[in-house]
């Protein structure tokens, strides 16, 4: 069974910083390419940031050098580093995993608000 757990979701000032942690047990990591997405009320949901099997990354427009998304495949983990939050960036945020199947997480609510 594949589960993906997502953490490090929480309140932050506008300016702050949080990282976000996404876990990955029942797959073999290192295969997959990694995702991060976010998703508000009414919105459809939009891509962050990725990255390949091979190390690629890509990033959304609206990131503009404040976000960076990371794995260590050893722990079956990818990350993303968010600095420099705005209170636009409130949302849910999902991990992805994906190969061949798409591996989705729970989601973690992040809100930027002073």
């Amino acid at each position: 069974q594949v589960l993906l757990v997502e953490s490090g979701g929480g309140l932050v000032q506008p300016g702050g910083s949080l990282r976000l942690s996404c876990a990955a047990s029942g797959i073999i990591s290192r295969l997959y390419h990694k995702a991060w997405y976010r998703q508000v009320p009414g919105k459809q949901r939009e891509l962050v940031a990725r990255i390949g099997s091979a190390g690629d990354t890509y990033y959304g427009d609206f990131v503009k050098g404040r976000f960076t998304i990371s794995r260590d495949d050893a722990k079956s983990t990818v990350y993303l580093q968010m600095n420099s939050l705005k209170p636009e960036d409130t949302a849910v945020y999902y991990c992805n995993f994906q190969r061949v199947s798409s591996y989705w997480g729970q989601g973690t609510q992040v809100t930027v608000s002073s």
